[in-house]
């Protein structure tokens, strides 16, 4: 498997159980992942919104592990995604100080798949730009 697939596909298989734990069943898990309650009704309905996002996500990076057509525009949206999480936690950490240290590894992998995502473009347009000069 190439680093790119490898990359979009570990990304999506790692973002599934963040998912599920922000909305398969919220007033359960999120007080014990992030110790916060969540009651009434418009918190689990955040949260679930959130995890429809991130399944949308996984699903266009497994489509880019899959079909050559969507790999690059995957490897742009997953440096997207994680770029833009991982500013909104340094944004929070500048504000709000520090949270918990499963947060702090949530921005460390997040910085860490936006750089390999930048990699993977730049070795991707690479090879398009020496196989469209041949």
């Amino acid at each position: 498997m190439t680093f790119d697939r490898l990359l979009l596909a570990f990304s999506a298989t790692g973002l599934i159980p963040i998912a599920l734990g922000y909305g398969a069943d919220p007033q359960a898990l999120l007080p014990v992942l992030y110790s916060f309650d969540v009651s009434g009704i418009n918190e689990p309905h955040i949260f679930r919104a959130v995890m429809g996002l991130y399944f949308a996500q996984i699903i266009f990076w497994y489509l880019g592990v899959a079909f050559q057509v969507f790999r690059q525009p995957a490897l742009y949206a997953l440096m997207v995604f994680m770029f833009g999480l991982a500013s909104g936690r340094v944004l929070s950490l500048i504000v709000d100080g520090a949270p918990n240290n499963l947060l702090l590894l949530y921005l460390f992998l997040e910085f860490l798949l936006g750089v390999l995502a930048v990699y993977a473009l730049r070795r991707s347009l690479k090879a398009n730009k020496i196989v469209s000069s041949v």
